[in-house]
Parts: C-alpha cells; structure tokens; sequence
C-alpha cells in the first residue's frame, strides 16, 4: 500500500513518470523487486508512441548493446503468457525478419552488423538471393544482391495487450507532472491538478516530454519528436508474406500482421503527411512492384502516425541525470522502445534497488552525448 505524508500526500520509494511501455516495465520489474511504485501518466495507458507501434521485436541491431538488450527482451516476449498473464494471450510470432542488400556496399554493411550480432549470440546470418526468396516465398530476387536474416525475430501480436499486462497491476494515477523538485534526500513531483507526490526516486520515461522536465533543473537532454508514418491495409483473410522484409535501399518496408492487416512503410516517411503521402505511397508500390508482387491488389486504406524520440546516434538515453542524486532518465529510444522495454525495466529496476549495475548504463548514459561517446545505430527502421 502507498504510504503518505502528514499532508495527505502520496510518498512512494519511486515515481514513474510516463505510461507508455518503457515506463511500465520498469515499474513492473520495480515492483517484482519489492519497491511500492506510483506511475504518474497524464492521459493515460500508451496514449502515446506506445499506442500505435505494432509489436515488432527483432534482434538484428548494428551495435553490441542493443543486440544484447533486444536478445533479453525477445526471450521475456516469449514467455510473457506466464511471466504477466491476463486473460488475453500474449503470443510472440517468430516470423523473421529479412534485410535485403541491393549493393555490394550494402551487404557488406549487413555482413558487419551480422557480425556484431553473432558475437551477442543473436542467431543471425548473411544469406544469398536464392535463400532469400526460399525464406520469403514471393519475394523477387533479380535486383536483391544477398541479405541478412534472423529467424527469432518477430512480433508480438497483441502488443497492446502486453503492454495492459504490465499495468494491470500497477498503481497508476492520470495527471501531468509539471515540476520535479529535490526535497531533501526525495523528490517532490508538482501535478498541474495542484496535487504532490513524494518519492525517494523519480524515473522520467516520458518520451519526446521527457526533456521538459528535466530541463529546469540545468539538464538538456538531446530528446527530438520525429513523425513517423505506417500505412496499413484492412485485414486479409490469405496469408501473404510472413517475415518482415526491410529494403532500405529502395526505403521498404512490409509485413503482414497477426490479425491479417498489412503493414507497409516509406522509411523516409517523415514530417507532416498532406503533401508528401502520395510520394510516400509511390515509394511503397514501387517496391511492391519490385520485390513483393504478390502485395500488389493490397489496398492500403489507413496512414498511421507515430512519433519517434529521437536522439543524435539514434540510442535510448538510460541512466541517472548528473547532479540530481535520485532521479533517473529513459527515454530516446528512437522506435525501438517495445522491442527493448523488457530488458531496460530488469536493469533500471535493479540499478534502483542496488543489486546490479548493468553496462548498458555506462554505454547509453547521458553525459555520453557532451563527452563525445555516441554510440551511433545504423539499423534503425
């Protein structure tokens, strides 16, 4: 139970501020580490990024920690019936994802990256045309020069379920945190509805808000909001291409989704959307055209907006804000905070309690960005 001052305030041993999936791992883990947690959220349960992002979890990244992180999370997707339970299955689909190479250059870059993966354990390899197309049958091959693949990459295919799993037991209050303020050896969180909350620790995953919250107190974080953009069909009843297949050299990108929907992106699909979606769409029935004929007759009816947040090298900022003892920092995951949120809750939850230290935390702090130790991502989609 939350305990409370003599002014009627809550005071908790932490404070999560934000409710997408970030914040309600880590306040998961917190509390299977016994701490009494309040998230503070102010509009409600992945009403932002968290919402609209389609569960995609892969492990073929271009830097060490990130290919360990996501190896950790895809491992707790696929035992997330037992670990949250709920009365909705939570089912991980490990369909694969395929990265295709139009170049020598190109399949050269994924070569490395494989490289980087294997040596995480990820179980990736480089692959040439003609298993490419046994791997995705439909695919066409007569520009595609090779490509990587990872058959444990997947997607989870209620993500939206999963993430109402790590809240259903959480204690969750709606309302916006407008002031963080050191009280003592605490914090004191002003809320605009006028109430406080008191905790000893303060965790801000907040997103693309993040930095306004941590900016009066003499730290910038380098946190941009990046529109993004999906274009999705209705559902369809044949299945008709299963492993996610990623072209970056023509900007592709589709899958088709558990419940038959199919997903399909313009990777340069940034900005506003009133001038640039016809474009968009071009690029998409372009690839198509090229590489996935058999999505030709597929309508897609719906544009989707998402917002990335993003940071200089395109990694999550995770870790504690210098010279402000107590308060915490995670955010920055330039979409691809579902895939790692498992595995970023169990360090942050373990930091905070003081039974670990995980490197992660010495790699994706935030003093790396004024220090000059970018830890740049090459294999953002």
């Amino acid at each position: 139970m939350t305990a409370a001052t003599g002014n009627g305030e809550p005071r908790v041993d932490v404070a999560v501020v934000g409710a997408g999936v970030t914040g309600l791992s880590i306040a998961w883990h917190l509390r299977e580490n016994g701490a009494e947690v309040l998230v503070l959220e102010r509009r409600g349960v992945a009403a932002g990024a968290s919402g609209v992002q389609p569960g995609g979890v892969r492990q073929q990244w271009s830097t060490a920690v990130n290919c360990r992180l996501a190896r950790e999370s895809a491992r707790f997707y696929g035992r997330a019936g037992d670990l949250l339970g709920g009365a909705v299955e939570l089912r991980f689909t490990r369909c694969g994802y395929l990265f295709l190479a139009h170049s020598a250059r190109t399949l050269e870059r994924l070569r490395t990256n494989v490289a980087v993966q294997t040596a995480a354990g990820v179980p990736s390899r480089v692959v040439d045309s003609v298993e490419a197309a046994r791997l995705v049958p439909g695919l066409a091959t007569a520009t595609v020069v090779g490509a990587s693949w990872c058959g444990e990459d997947g997607y989870v295919d209620r993500p939206q379920a999963v993430i109402a799993a790590f809240a259903r037991e959480a204690r969750i209050d709606i309302g916006e945190v407008v002031e963080l303020r050191k009280d003592g050896e605490g914090w004191r969180l002003s809320l605009a509805t006028g109430g406080q909350v008191e905790a000893e620790t303060v965790v801000v995953a907040a997103g693309v808000d993040t930095p306004a919250l941590v900016e009066p107190l003499g730290f910038e974080l380098p946190i941009e909001p990046e529109e993004r953009w999906i274009f999705l069909s209705e559902p369809v009843r044949e299945r008709l291409v299963e492993p996610l297949v990623v072209a970056a050299e023509r900007r592709f990108a589709a899958k088709q989704l558990a419940d038959g929907r199919v997903l399909a992106s313009d990777l340069s699909a940034t900005g506003p959307s009133d001038a640039a979606a016809p474009q968009w769409r071009r690029t998409i029935r372009e690839a198509i055209r090229e590489l996935l004929p058999v999505l030709e007759h597929v309508h897609f009816t719906l544009l989707v907006q998402g917002v990335y947040d993003v940071t200089p090298d395109r990694q999550a900022i995770i870790g504690r804000v210098p010279g402000a003892d107590g308060l915490w920092v995670v955010a920055g995951f330039s979409g691809h905070g579902f895939m790692l949120a498992p595995a970023v809750g169990r360090i942050v939850a373990e930091a905070i309690a003081g039974t670990a230290e995980d490197e992660a935390l010495t790699i994706l702090d935030a003093g790396r960005f004024a220090e000059g130790r970018l830890v740049p991502e090459h294999q953002v989609v």
